[in-house]
């Protein structure tokens, strides 16, 4: 079967479409007076606004989370999805609403979309379940709207799933639990911000003389690889100075570009990475150290720091000694529970592997254990 051409339409409006033209109304006519929200939030490029038509060839098209209360949800969760499975059309706007479970080979714009219910992507849960699902958080207790997170709790969140359950869109909360939820995840708390500017700082300090000494001995290819890693951790606190969680590598550089400010720092990172000998990469890495720091300077989170480029002790190595903006940033945490931990930081400024960071249970034990 050859599928028509279609015009590609982000993934959120379809997903608006999905709930305003087909959900709500079977929701309306089968469940009156039920308290939910509608919303598209979780994985997906298109919650953080980062699909294309590209993104129609795997797991991408209409798709909907509806939140009930827990009892609600107990009762009638299963009775929805099947509700759904016969009343949603099997297409909206043109694009499938009919996804095959476990074949990645068959792209849902190919499916045969002839007979039978649909086998939609409409989830039904309560928030706090979802919560405890994407973040590790604790469930709630019965008549606790929301759990209380601790510091421990925003450690072991990494910034890819933070962005997924603030990001999307919210279309519809009878119950009020969802819009709470993404209010208290939107930033993290003031002290908790200032100890993760500070490990990160710490992370850039730890490298920023190995392209030097990389280069020293002839492993100019090391120094290149050293340096890609500074760019990175340069991006990510640029997220972090703007208040923006930093996506998974896929969408870094997208999240990035749209910062205010990034057109002035894309030339010394693009210089760093395309950078053919040391002197160009050092020369740009430290043009961009310099932005950065000024960056911080204008937060007025610490006392100011001297932004400028040094040699590193003896050696002849052009840095920033990033270690400084690292301590001045240390000093100004006052909370107890972050003042004695070392300069690690949350899970994915030590972590980067999506397998771990998608289990939260393990990140969690992991994070406790560092304490």
């Amino acid at each position: 079967m050859t599928t028509p051409a279609r015009a590609f339409l982000p993934g959120l409006e379809l997903s608006r479409i999905l709930y305003e033209e087909a959900a709500r109304p079977a929701l309306e006519a089968e469940f009156p007076g039920l308290r939910y929200a509608a919303a598209r939030v979780g994985s997906g490029s298109e919650v953080l606004g980062f699909d294309t038509a590209r993104s129609a060839d795997h797991e991408w098209g209409p798709r909907l989370d509806l939140f009930l209360e827990p009892a609600d949800a107990a009762a009638y969760g299963k009775r929805i999805h099947r509700l759904l499975a016969e009343r949603l059309p099997k297409q909206v706007r043109g694009w499938p609403t009919h996804f095959r479970h476990g074949d990645p080979a068959d792209p849902v714009g190919h499916m045969e979309l002839t007979g039978g219910q649909v086998d939609h992507r409409v989830s039904v849960a309560d928030v706090g379940g979802w919560l405890h699902d994407q973040l590790g958080l604790r469930r709630p207790a019965p008549r606790e709207d929301l759990p209380e997170l601790t510091v421990r709790d925003w450690l072991a969140m990494p910034q890819q799933k933070l962005a997924e359950a603030t990001g999307g869109a919210v279309f519809h909360d009878g119950v009020g639990t969802l819009t709470r939820a993404r209010e208290s995840l939107a930033w993290y708390p003031d002290q908790v911000w200032r100890y993760l500017l500070a490990c990160q700082w710490q992370r850039i300090s730890q490298e920023e003389a190995f392209v030097g000494r990389c280069a020293e001995v002839g492993d100019d290819l090391g120094s290149a690889v050293v340096g890609g890693r500074l760019v990175r951790d340069l991006m990510r606190l640029c997220l972090l100075l703007e208040r923006e969680y930093a996506p998974y590598g896929k969408w870094l550089g997208s999240a990035f570009a749209r910062l205010p400010g990034a057109d002035d720092l894309l030339p010394s990172l693009r210089g760093v990475v395309t950078a053919g000998d040391y002197a160009t990469r050092e020369r740009h890495l430290c043009d961009a150290y310099e932005r950065v720091a000024s960056a911080q300077n204008r937060t007025g989170l610490t006392e100011e720091v001297d932004p400028t480029r040094r040699p590193y002790h003896s050696r002849p190595f052009q840095v920033l000694h990033a270690e400084r903006f690292s301590h001045a940033l240390a000093r100004t945490v006052t909370d107890p529970e972050l003042r004695d931990l070392p300069l690690t930081g949350g899970v994915d400024q030590w972590a980067d592997s999506t397998d771990f960071l998608g289990r939260p249970g393990a990140v969690r034990a992991a994070v406790e254990a560092l304490g």
